[in-house]
């Protein structure tokens, strides 16, 4: 039985709102919209979010629920991840949203967030038989997990976001040596133990889940004149080299640079820069040479548990 069904991922940047029909085997992507709403802005390491965010993500939640009305959407799913997890005033948002659109918001932990963006992933036929380690880069918390096509073999969820890193690392444009230094000494403190843990698994690439590596990709087709159609794919297989220029480039680009670069959507202009810092980091520290970006991630496994 078809039905038609609508999925809200509410992240500490970006709300998405996914509509589609179907079911397990055949689903079809009716309707699509992603709202900057900055959730974090100002509050994100204070552990609260300020006015003017609360306001702007109240809205995009009336838009969003004026979009599953015209659409007849039968289910409904709205999951809310790092910064309204840790927030103080997280429940007093649940609640104006509530009372102003009836859309009930489910907070989930750090391990079930890890277990949908598997799913994601590996809807996206992503993931062989070997064992690859998926990364999911968002504003509050970032996901790693190592997982193959057949099942998910550990996961784990820290709360050193894009959104967290760059308000205590990147407060100087571009990026000073010294800040990377801190950042990279940051990132050993919080990440040894995970390194410990993944070396054990043999893990032989990285895929990326959507975020900063969409604007990777978009990038480096940017470049070469070709414009990145991320709804028509749910992988791209980057090559060392160019891999390895846009993030040199990225790491050593002013504000201005980024800004102007089409390439780069304006939500990820500033937080990208310690995204690609990330990335480099837990490359090098693991020896991986070969990176796939996901287009599919939290939203695309929520779906996948709701039409199956």
């Amino acid at each position: 039985m078809s039905k038609k069904v609508a999925v809200m991922d509410l992240g500490t940047n970006t709300f998405h709102l996914l509509i589609a029909e179907g079911d397990a085997v055949n689903q079809r992507n009716l309707f699509k919209i992603t709202n900057p709403v900055k959730l974090g802005e100002g509050g994100i390491n204070k552990g609260v979010i300020q006015p003017a965010p609360f306001e702007r993500g109240v809205l995009a939640m009336q838009q969003f629920h004026d979009h599953i009305i015209k659409h007849q959407v039968t289910e409904v799913k709205a999951i809310a991840t790092s910064a309204l997890r840790s927030a103080a005033n997280g429940k007093d948002f649940i609640n104006e949203v509530k009372s102003t659109t009836g859309i009930a918001i489910e907070t989930i932990n750090g391990d079930q967030e890890a277990e949908y963006i598997y799913q994601g992933v590996k809807a996206g036929k992503c993931l062989s038989t070997q064992n690859a380690l998926i990364l999911d880069i968002g504003g509050g918390s970032v996901e790693f997990m190592v997982a193959d096509q057949h099942q998910l073999h550990w996961k784990q969820s820290i709360e050193i976001g894009a959104a967290r890193l760059m308000d205590t690392f990147h407060q100087t444009d571009p990026i000073p040596a010294k800040s990377i230094a801190a950042l990279n000494t940051y990132l050993d403190e919080k990440l040894n133990h995970i390194f410990n843990i993944i070396t054990d698994y043999d893990v032989t690439s990285l895929i990326g889940s959507s975020g900063a590596f969409e604007t990777f990709a978009e990038i480096i087709e940017h470049n070469v004149g070709n414009q990145l159609d991320l709804n028509a794919i749910t992988r791209y297989a980057f090559d060392e080299t160019d891999f390895l220029n846009v993030t040199n480039w990225l790491i050593a680009s002013s504000h201005d640079q980024r800004a102007v670069n089409q390439a780069i959507i304006p939500i990820r202009v500033d937080m990208i820069v310690v995204s690609t810092l990330l990335t480099r980091f837990i490359l090098k520290k693991l020896g991986i040479k070969s990176v796939i970006m996901s287009t599919n991630s939290l939203k695309e496994g929520v779906l996948v548990t709701m039409l199956g």
